[in-house]
């Protein structure tokens, strides 16, 4: 089996769900995104979204001119091969963003399960059926707002609720406090400011979110500031939980478990290299006793392979989705099966649901 061609299309949503969906910079996020098809020379097709920033022309072209056709004409069961050869030519030329990657392995992972008739993560060794899902946040206006979240999610049955606060250590620490207050006290909580503290709000933050009963701290320092994240790590109860955005899976991640940086890491199929970064990243972390929370993957075709992750590895609990749905639900032909607060992946070949091309196509503004 040979992969024939691969269509790289640049789509944005120009009526975006996003809601006020504001960054940090006081930036809004247009959802603009990739969508990969590899068609083999024996009929079968795959595809899958690709991130892209705030920028899919920018994403699109780094995709079309590298990693297109560094592919096409190579066996999508090679999949090992072709980690350890792009990563030698990424080193000696290509040096492109970390998210590039992950998108052409999971077309080679969905074709290989398909040609296999399973459900991906029943092709990748299946360790369970469900996975507890745990809502994510976006940013929020006041600290009230938060707390009416969680015990929203609460309320739905759903496993855990993780905050991501704006990054002032008052507003912050109220919008924790008010949190505990919804939910009570034996409910799941996390916070992850997304590295928007120095060591000594960090250190602080982190004593209060103990005595809350948070379940773990993420990325309250940058992900590469490995001493004040290691100090952290040393000097807290609470775990700290990181690795999202450092490149080099699982090679980086290695070392950050070895010297004791997170007690958590993070992977994701959309960041990490896709499904083959994923699952290296867990094996090595559960070869350490540690484990590796599989990060959003934010577009729910990306969440779903996510999913198939999660539910065949042993070393992570949750599946999480960022908050509110309906802003993500979007780019599948179904939604993603969730029941008393349990996520399944879908047990047709491969992917195991259709993609939504309707929408597609009105997104896509060019085929590279």
């Amino acid at each position: 089996m040979r992969i024939r061609d691969i269509a790289v299309r640049l789509c944005k949503r120009e009526s975006s769900p996003m809601g006020d969906g504001e960054m940090r910079d006081g930036r809004k996020s247009e959802l603009e995104f990739l969508v990969i098809t590899m068609e083999t020379d024996e009929g079968l097709k795959a595809s899958t979204f690709g991130f892209a920033g705030r920028g899919a022309r920018m994403a699109g072209e780094v995709a079309a001119s590298t990693l297109k056709p560094f592919f096409v004409g190579r066996d999508p069961l090679y999949r090992e091969q072709h980690w350890h050869e792009y990563r030698m030519a990424d080193r000696w030329w290509n040096h492109v963003p970390f998210y590039s990657y992950g998108p052409f392995d999971v077309g080679c992972w969905l074709l290989s399960a398909l040609a296999a008739g399973q459900p991906l993560y029943k092709y990748l060794g299946a360790a369970r059926e469900s996975v507890p899902v745990y809502a994510s946040s976006l940013l929020m206006k006041r600290p009230e707002d938060y707390a009416r979240q969680a015990l929203d999610v609460k309320e739905r049955g759903w496993a855990a609720y993780k905050l991501h606060p704006p990054g002032d250590f008052a507003f912050d620490l109220e919008a924790c406090r008010l949190c505990r207050e919804a939910v009570g006290p034996d409910f799941a909580l996390m916070s992850d400011p997304v590295a928007a503290y120095d060591f000594e709000t960090a250190l602080r933050m982190g004593r209060a979110l103990e005595r809350l009963g948070f379940l773990w701290f993420e990325e309250p320092l940058y992900d590469d500031s490995h001493h004040g994240l290691r100090e952290l790590a040393r000097t807290l109860d609470m775990p700290i939980c990181g690795a999202e955005v450092i490149p080099g899976h699982p090679y980086s991640v290695a070392e950050c478990i070895s010297t004791r940086v997170f007690d958590i890491v993070r992977a994701d199929v959309s960041w990490s290299g896709g499904v083959t970064g994923v699952m290296k990243t867990a094996h090595l972390a559960e070869a350490f006793g540690v484990r590796c929370e599989v990060h959003t993957a934010i577009y729910h075709p990306l969440e779903l392979v996510n999913l198939h992750c999660c539910a065949a590895i042993r070393n992570s609990d949750y599946f999480e989705l960022l908050e509110p749905v309906s802003h993500y639900n979007w780019g599948l032909k179904g939604e993603i099966r969730i029941e008393e607060g349990k996520a399944y992946p879908p047990e047709a070949p491969g992917l195991g649901m259709e993609l939504d091309w309707d929408l597609i196509d009105n997104c896509t503004f060019s085929i590279l």
